[in-house]
């Protein structure tokens, strides 16, 4: 699992429509296109799918090539080597910025890869280095999507180990390395994660 609550800067890509979701609840949904920023290469466009609960008559009035901020729980899905961002957004409004961002604050569970490296900064600060991944079952096969965690004032725990069960709150940072997107996370809070047994009455 990999939530993110976020603020979003960026332009509208799709026209606002009213739909209706499966369970017959009605939603607003359109889409923003966001700039993510080449560390080495190219900047990349990611397009953002956005689903508001109800049907919002204001957002019809929002054009394409509008500039807008929305605000709510960002996740992924993971296909292929393609990723998929989806917004259900809480808070909507037009934005006097140019400036294209994601910010805010990513909740995760999952396993850590195969190593946990312990560093030292330029400044001689002990830092934890490590990445861990969230899995989704997709029709026979599973999803596998990538985190980079970086612990900054924070000790190793006995628990912290290869392959171990996880959940971070922390700090999210996407960017952008030879056309491909990174998901990191600067680390809050960090605890073991063991998952609950099933039940089979529930």
């Amino acid at each position: 699992m990999i939530k993110c609550n976020v603020t979003v800067g960026g332009t509208i890509s799709r026209v606002a429509t009213v739909r209706t979701n499966n369970e017959g609840k009605v939603f607003t949904a359109f889409a923003v296109n966001c700039v993510i920023p080449a560390k080495s290469g190219i900047n990349k466009t990611v397009e953002i799918s956005i689903a508001k609960d109800g049907e919002d008559n204001e957002l019809k009035n929002y054009a394409i090539g509008q500039r807008i901020n929305v605000s709510g729980t960002l996740t992924f899905k993971k296909r292929g080597d393609n990723l998929y961002f989806n917004l259900s957004a809480s808070d909507v409004g037009l934005s006097a910025s140019n400036e294209d961002s994601i910010k805010g604050e990513m909740h995760f569970r999952g396993k850590t890869g195969k190593h946990i490296e312990e560093k030292t900064d330029k400044k001689g600060k002990d830092f934890l280095q490590f990445s861990g991944f969230s899995t989704e079952k997709v029709n026979d096969g599973f999803e596998y999507l990538w985190v980079r965690f970086f612990g900054f004032d924070c000790k190793r725990e006995e628990w912290l180990q290869p392959q171990t069960g996880i959940e971070v709150k922390g700090e999210m940072d996407l960017s952008l390395y030879n056309d491909k997107l990174n998901l990191a996370c600067k680390v809050s809070e960090m605890s073991k994660y063991v998952k609950p047994a099933y039940n089979s009455n529930n």
